[in-house]
């Protein structure tokens, strides 16, 4: 398999795309299994997920252009169509998932990175999204989720330029969120989920459905959201157990119910 799904601790799944020769580049039948192990995922225990690539080199160096070439328009629509609805079932999945970039992150792979809830990069990192060096623009939902990481006019530089950034730039301007050190993807992935795995799964579930629907609705009707979740979240055992906790000068207990 070149996408490889396995389980740590029954706290986190790790997605890991392994096709190292071609620099994890995708292929069709990748996307097909990237969506099949994010329906695993949603029926697992796991309650983080971490999406790395194989070898040192590279997260996922893009699409694989030889499967691109002298298709008809259906079957060009097909697979940005294939492309964005594996992807945006990761966006909407219910736990948080952190994408680990520790080399190249280009095209397809970075707007992998980018349907994912967080983004750390190492500085040897190098992202971008270079469709346009080929004549093409991205389609995998690049165009989409670029500009509300960073902004209209960053997003169009990129986009229409072409070049590539390190993992510092991505930081500075919100493209990642949060620069790392180490060798090990899957174990700086961990570190950087831990904290927000201490917390109450509903409500982080809560929390990420209202700033994601901030983005697609007015403020009025965000606001609206925004008490129906908060409402919601009040009727937990963990909010009671949390209020409870926190008038006894306690940890809580949270059991993501």
């Amino acid at each position: 398999m070149t996408v490889e799904l396995s389980f740590f601790s029954d706290q986190y799944a790790i997605l890991t795309l392994n096709r190292q020769d071609a620099l994890n580049a995708l292929q069709f039948r990748m996307l097909a299994q990237i969506s099949q192990a994010i329906d695993e995922v949603a029926q697992s225990p796991a309650r983080g997920l971490i999406v790395v690539g194989a070898g040192p080199k590279a997260f996922c160096a893009g699409a694989d252009i030889t499967e691109l070439m002298d298709r008809d328009l259906t079957a060009q629509r097909d697979g940005a169509l294939l492309g964005q609805q594996a992807f945006n079932k990761l966006a909407r999945l219910a736990i948080p998932s952190v994408a680990v970039l520790h080399g190249y992150a280009f095209g397809g792979g970075l707007e992998l990175a980018m349907a994912c809830t967080f983004r750390i990069a190492t500085r040897k990192a190098k992202m971008g999204l270079p469709e346009i060096k080929l004549g093409l623009i991205p389609g995998y939902g690049g165009t989409q989720r670029l500009p509300r990481l960073v902004g209209e006019g960053r997003a169009l530089e990129l986009i229409m330029s072409g070049r590539a950034i390190d993992g510092a730039e991505a930081e500075r301007i919100g493209l990642v969120n949060q620069l790392v050190e180490g060798d090990d993807p899957v174990e700086l992935g961990r570190q950087y989920l831990a904290p927000f795995l201490a917390f109450s799964g509903c409500a982080s579930r809560f929390a990420r459905e209202a700033v994601q629907r901030a983005l697609a609705t007015t403020l009025d009707e965000g606001l609206r959201i925004e008490a129906d979740l908060s409402t919601l979240a009040y009727q937990t055992r963990d909010a009671a157990e949390g209020m409870k906790a926190f008038i006894e000068k306690r940890e809580p207990e949270f059991k993501d119910g």
